[in-house]
């Protein structure tokens, strides 16, 4: 076998192993049985405060506090507080509407990004159990109290919600966020099953407070963050099937494109900062989950560069490797007609998921080069999803 082809086969083999062959083996390990209490509510229900960070969120606030004042947890177990990073629009008249209802608001002076509006939330709030939540998404009644569920178990420490895509808009051309949800839902669901989750939704999500008062510096991301300390406290991460919620689908490709290289960066920077975690010795199958899960992901873009070289080497010589390299192109093809087609229009499906793959890969090299050259992310820009069709 030529070096060429020891290239080709060793990128393409990561990419099968990070999203067929690392499923396939959870599946496996899944299988093993153990011992570990089953899902039950608590004899008492906790105090929680649920924390929603907003910025210039007029257009949502109103019914996202309606939707968490209408859920079925018990009021008086349950405190919201939103925290406004210094919105400049009408969030905060709004909030205070709600004053007389319990909500609380907690406005910080200048903008400092969403882990800084989290981190300032931390000395007011007075739950055993702190649920972070996004003023765009929307959950039916009883996921917060599905959520609060898990914390029964006492090996549990974060419990995550499940997010379900949902469209909103006519002619949106980011369809194929559906479909990348649903896949990473599922991992996350086999994940709970071996060694607990490795990273929460940003939408909905619990976590013990105790491990929600740890510090985490301003340019990180705490729904990843969460997970990693749970662990290094001896807790598991877990995601909830019941506590779903309804994510709006960000119509733009190019604006989804945006989101994922600030949540990549953030990403990228939480698992250096918590890098010990990735010491198979000390953590095991939860090292290997965070190795499988992010690092390898965030490795294919440059796999795929090296496989197109050795591609290219190959088609001059081999006829199989001419089809393949005709394959990639045809591929390619589609995804940059889908990355350029005019924004309103729909989309055709045959488009949208080679153009997500391509925007998603894009956008781990724009987040590679970001985390390098430290570049700040610590100021927020809230995705704007539209919420047409959710209330």
């Amino acid at each position: 076998m030529s070096g060429a082809q020891v290239v080709l086969w060793g990128t393409l083999g990561l990419g099968v192993y990070t999203y067929a062959g690392y499923p396939l083996l959870l599946k496996l390990l899944a299988l093993v049985p153990r011992r570990r209490p089953a899902p039950r509510a608590p004899p008492q229900w906790p105090m929680v405060s649920v924390t929603i960070p907003v910025y210039n969120e007029e257009a949502v606030i109103r019914a996202k506090l309606e939707h968490v004042l209408a859920g079925d947890y018990p009021p008086e177990c349950r405190q919201i507080l939103v925290i406004s990073d210094a919105s400049t629009d009408r969030t905060d008249d709004i909030v205070r509407e709600f004053a007389h209802r319990g909500v609380e608001l907690i406005r910080l002076p200048r903008r400092r990004g969403k882990t800084a509006a989290e981190n300032a939330a931390v000395r007011h709030a007075r739950g055993e159990i702190i649920v972070n939540s996004d003023a765009s998404v929307r959950e039916p009644p009883s996921a917060l109290t599905a959520l609060i569920a898990r914390f029964g178990d006492p090996t549990v420490g974060v419990a995550s919600g499940r997010d379900l895509s949902v469209s909103t808009v006519e002619g949106e051309a980011n369809q194929g966020e559906s479909g990348y949800t649903g896949y990473e839902m599922w991992i996350r669901r086999l994940e709970t099953k071996v060694a607990g989750i490795v990273g929460a939704s940003g939408c909905f999500y619990a976590i013990r407070a105790p491990l929600h008062q740890q510090p985490l510096p301003e340019g990180l991301s705490r729904d990843f963050a969460a997970p990693l300390t749970a662990r290094q406290h001896g807790y598991r991460a877990v995601s909830v099937e019941e506590a779903v919620v309804y994510v709006p689908r960000i119509a733009s490709l190019r604006r989804e494109y945006r989101r994922k290289v600030r949540t990549m960066t953030r990403g990228m920077k939480t698992c250096f900062y918590k890098r010990a975690l990735l010491n198979p010795l000390r953590y095991r199958l939860f090292a290997w989950e965070l190795f499988s899960h992010k690092l390898c992901r965030w490795l294919l873009p440059y796999a795929g560069l090296l496989a197109l070289v050795a591609l290219v080497t190959l088609a001059t010589v081999e006829p199989w490797a001419r089809w393949l390299l005709a394959a990639a192109g045809l591929a390619a093809a589609l995804a940059v007609l889908g990355w350029v087609w005019p924004e309103g229009r729909r989309l055709p499906r045959v488009f949208s998921l080679p153009a997500y793959v391509l925007a998603g890969n894009i956008a781990v090299v724009h987040s590679w080069i970001n985390m390098l050259r430290g570049a700040g992310t610590a100021t927020w820009e809230p995705t704007r999803r539209p919420s047409r069709r959710l209330s």
